[in-house]
């Protein structure tokens, strides 16, 4: 419903731009509004939900805990991924379709790729990962290395997608909040 409702106002804001009409723009507005609304109501309700649950509750805390994941992602994260702290490192990348895929046959080599899992997941991680890689720490310098390794911005991003659900999953695993890694 949150995505529904992203998508249709990212459709009225882009529409907005073209409108010359004086009652078309009234009416585009008020929708804009009205989706504000629901939005902020949905987040109340969706917070509301996790809180009722302690275990969701805690999970909530620690993903919170990760620099670069706010609240709308770890909410996603926990509809989801319900799974989360149950499953393996490459269980948990696999489920979000970070896992990398081999293309060879013989002696053909070609590049590795994602695919499959699930999307919401995958597309909910994008934005924390562009956040990670400028103001966490640990992950800033991970997708440093590989910038200067050569590799693409947009692989490296996806490794951090890959280290921030895999990092997620283990402080789930192990109930415990992240903390910066000391020398």
């Amino acid at each position: 419903a949150r995505m529904a409702l992203i998508k249709e106002r990212t459709r009225l804001l882009n529409r907005s731009k073209t409108q010359s009409l004086a009652l078309l723009k009234r009416q585009s507005k008020a929708r804009l509004e009205q989706i504000k609304r629901q939005l902020t109501e949905l987040e109340a309700a969706l917070l509301d939900l996790t809180r009722q649950c302690p275990k969701r509750a805690r999970a909530f805390d620690i993903l919170c805990s990760i620099p670069g994941l706010g609240r709308v992602t770890a909410v996603a994260i926990l509809v989801e991924c319900p799974e989360i702290g149950t499953l393996t490192r490459k269980q948990i990348a696999s489920l979000a379709g970070l896992a990398p895929m081999t293309r060879q046959s013989g002696q053909w080599r070609g590049t590795a790729f994602i695919q499959g899992g699930r999307k919401f997941l995958r597309d909910a991680l994008y934005m924390p990962a562009l956040v990670a890689a400028r103001y966490n720490p640990d992950l800033r310098q991970k997708y440093q290395t590989m910038i200067q390794a050569g590799k693409p911005a947009k692989v490296a991003l996806t490794a951090l997608m890959r280290k921030m659900i895999e990092l997620a999953n283990a402080l789930v695993q192990q109930n415990r909040k992240w903390t910066p890694k000391t020398a």
